[in-house]
């Protein structure tokens, strides 16, 4: 604590009645005592200084305690990954000097300075390698540029496609019996029980029979018309008074019995890990699925959140004409309401998701994909950058939007382990309410905190989050990363150390005030924007630092 030049007693004078005690020490803050004695050599005076530098002492110990307890609480503020510190990274032919290890550390403790996160987030989200060169990452660019292009013409036509499908439909449409069906005059064409059955399944062929998606959701939604980690096809009658960024309404399902047994977590790592490794398999949608995901996309594309506008002015001075024209070449539908800005920022956000569901149609369109893109396309203006950002993103978060929810499963079970290594009580009391589980968090872990943390928040929680993946894809194990804060580890899961971190926060509020789990459900909805991410990385970062080991080994 305190040493003895930190502690210097100074007698004003002789002759004096006051005694003054200079407590020095914790940077600019210093603390004076003042003792009023008779006499200053007796054994009392002593005692009273002695008692009261102890107090203070303690007081200021634990205050330094609590604000410097680990890095992110401070050194993000003050040492976020600045332009000049960029440009210094790298070699004459633009490679890391120490292939990235300097530059995640510095992101790992810091974030990143908003005006180059364009430049950054292709590298932490795997986009180019960190040992690439410049001339490297020029010729993947273009790949990758020429890839997107392939994509949207692939968009294109079956918008095209489907139009005139449609048209076809609506000349051999003759009348509307008195029982309310449709006659089709043409023999050849669906009949409206298969299209029924065709909007059923997006893709029939790899769905299990035992999960029934429709039952899940009609018998889940906890608050408002909310609808959480649906396939677009289950969507098809309810979606129109859905929000997917915006309004009182929240991401919140509980999914059905048949998810919520407890399968075994070892094959669930297995599974997701296989996955976001292997190569996602090209596998051709049809019409129908495609035309139901684009109808989903572009409502929640003119539904987005605009609270990216403030954060990024540029992105949103766009032209009316321009915004409008943007809006028309993908068919964007009841955007009258939006300022340009907006209009613009939707018609990029339904480019990217309709490409992305051809380019990763075993998922294809889930609601809140939109909620992880927006901040990306807020970020890189140019659309084929931001698809490429959003794949290496999705490499990860796709588990979330998986329908036999084997990623989500895996997700929640660790954060109740985390929950239950680090605070039994709280863990007990969580079993007692059959909350054990740990879906009253669901919302967190599909869209990664979007909804709790500002803007800007959560783009600093994601930055931190992406440094220790591409801290890992780069192999970079224990022995490196010893070196940095406390020895903590980098880890695929630091979203859902936050995630439990998030609950510990409350803990005495669940013990004493809550008594089931639609309490605590309403609890964690009622988190956005009550949040400190700051607060939330520290604590997050010492979990890391106590159960990693632990929390790793439950799983293996």
């Amino acid at each position: 604590m305190f040493t003895s030049n930190h502690l210097n007693s100074n007698t004003i004078n002789s002759n004096s009645d006051t005694t003054f005690l200079s407590v020095g020490g914790g940077g600019k803050c210093k603390f004076w005592l003042m003792a009023a004695v008779a006499s200053p050599s007796t054994p009392a005076v002593v005692f009273t200084a002695l008692a009261g530098v102890a107090i203070v002492a303690v007081i200021f110990y634990g205050a330094s305690r609590g604000r410097l307890k680990s890095p992110w609480s401070q050194r993000r503020r003050k040492h976020v990954l600045s332009s000049h510190q960029w440009k210094s990274l790298f070699t004459e032919d633009g490679k890391f000097f120490d292939g990235g290890n300097k530059f995640l550390r510095r992101v790992r403790s810091g974030g990143v300075d908003p005006s180059i996160r364009a430049e950054v987030w292709p590298f932490l989200l795997g986009v180019y390698d960190l040992g690439s060169t410049k001339g490297e990452r020029d010729v993947i660019r273009t790949q990758n540029r020429k890839q997107y292009e392939k994509l949207r013409r692939q968009c294109r036509r079956l918008i095209k496609q489907s139009n005139e499908q449609n048209k076809l439909n609506e000349v051999g449409e003759i009348s509307f019996e008195g029982d309310g069906k449709l006659l089709s005059q043409d023999s050849g064409s669906a009949s409206s029980d298969d299209a029924a059955s065709a909007r059923e399944s997006l893709s029939s062929e790899d769905r299990s029979s035992d999960v029934d998606r429709s039952d899940n959701l009609s018998s889940a939604l906890l608050e408002g018309e909310d609808v959480n980690n649906a396939n677009a096809s289950t969507l098809d009658t309810d979606f129109s008074d859905s929000d997917s960024s915006e309004g009182p309404e929240v991401i919140q399902a509980v999914p059905s019995d048949d998810v919520k047994e407890r399968n075994n977590p070892d094959k669930a790592s297995q599974e997701v890990s296989s996955i976001t490794k292997a190569k996602i398999p090209s596998k051709a949608p049809t019409n129908e699925d495609f035309s139901t995901w684009q109808r989903i996309i572009r409502l929640d594309a003119v539904r987005a959140n605009a609270e990216w506008m403030s954060c990024y002015p540029s992105q949103a001075s766009v032209s009316e004409s321009r915004a409008r024209r943007s809006a028309e070449a993908v068919g964007l539908k009841d955007y009258g309401h939006l300022e340009p800005g907006r209009i613009f920022h939707a018609a990029r956000l339904v480019a990217i998701l309709e490409a992305y569901a051809l380019y990763d149609s075993d998922i294809g369109y889930c609601q809140g994909m939109s909620d992880l893109l927006s901040p990306i396309v807020s970020v890189i203006s140019e659309d084929h950058e931001a698809f490429w950002c959003f794949v290496g993103f999705m490499k990860k978060a796709r588990q979330n939007f998986r329908l036999d929810e084997v990623g989500i499963r895996r997700q929640l079970d660790l954060v109740a382990k985390i929950i239950k290594f680090k605070d039994a009580h709280l863990f007990r009391h969580l079993e007692k309410l059959q909350a054990e589980d740990c879906f009253f968090v669901y919302r967190m872990v599909v869209v990664m905190f979007r909804r709790e943390l500002t803007f800007e928040q959560t783009l600093c929680l994601w930055e931190v989050m992406w440094a220790d993946q591409a801290a890992i894809r780069a192999g970079i194990g224990k022995s490196s990363w010893s070196r940095i804060r406390q020895r903590a580890p980098p880890t695929e899961d630091l979203l859902l150390y936050a995630i439990a971190a998030s609950v510990l926060q409350r803990r005495k509020l669940i013990i004493e005030k809550y008594s089931s789990m639609d309490e605590i459900i309403k609890e964690c909805n009622s988190m956005s924007g009550h949040l400190d991410v700051w607060k939330l990385l520290d604590d997050a970062h010492n979990l890391v630092v106590i159960l990693h080991d632990k929390v790793e080994t439950s799983f293996s």
